[in-house]
């Protein structure tokens, strides 16, 4: 089934777990106490969003690994969420032409990817689907593309926290949008203000 298709198909399907907050996505688990909310929100600032100390990962490229990871767990809320931050950001420094990349790393390809962003992606994509599997080659590959320890540990992070996120969606059945344009409103919030930044409409699709 194309994405797309499989994308209409998860929008109709319903909350399974009673007692959530009728919200979309993760929205949801945000809303369940205010000290999950605030821990959740404050880890994606964390990972996406603040200084990382020996980063050379842009903000847009850190939204582009928990996209791949969203879209390794077949997640449609986080992966188009994340993949609508990623362009806004891009729009923002003047880089649109990477935008297409986006919908490259939803298929599971890292076609079009600078060897370093390759690497991390597939470090990521290692560790969402069996970090055990990871080996120190995979590491050794994308030190030897210019990455740094902490674009390393990042693409480890963003991977683990993400598969979190995902879950947390899924296990609900939390409701999910049937086009990405739905994240467009909470992409621009994100961009400026990051996670932990104003709201939006309670109701607008938007991670987290």
């Amino acid at each position: 089934m194309a994405r797309d298709d499989e994308r209409l198909e998860r929008a109709k399907e319903e909350p399974i777990v009673s007692g959530i907050p009728d919200l979309p996505g993760i929205t949801a688990a945000l809303q369940l106490t205010p000290g999950l909310g605030l821990h959740l929100r404050g880890l994606a600032d964390e990972l996406l969003v603040n200084d990382f100390a020996g980063t050379t990962l842009t903000r847009a490229q850190r939204e582009m690994l928990a996209t791949a990871t969203s879209a390794a767990n077949d997640c449609f809320f986080c992966m188009d969420s994340h993949g609508a931050f990623a362009t806004a950001l891009l729009e923002r420094s003047d880089a649109t032409d990477q935008a297409p990349l986006i919908d490259v790393i939803k298929t599971g390809s890292s076609e079009g990817f600078d060897p370093k962003m390759r690497a991390l992606l597939h470090i990521a994509r290692t560790v969402q689907r069996e970090p055990r599997d990871l080996k120190a080659d995979d590491i050794a590959v994308a030190q030897g593309a210019g990455a740094t320890d902490a674009d390393v540990q990042l693409a480890v992070l963003i991977a683990a926290a993400f598969s979190m996120y995902n879950r947390m969606v899924e296990g609900f059945r939390a409701r999910t949008a049937p086009t990405t344009e739905a994240y467009r409103e909470r992409a621009a919030a994100i961009a400026d203000h990051g996670y932990s930044g104003p709201p939006v409409a309670a109701a607008t699709l938007g991670h987290p």
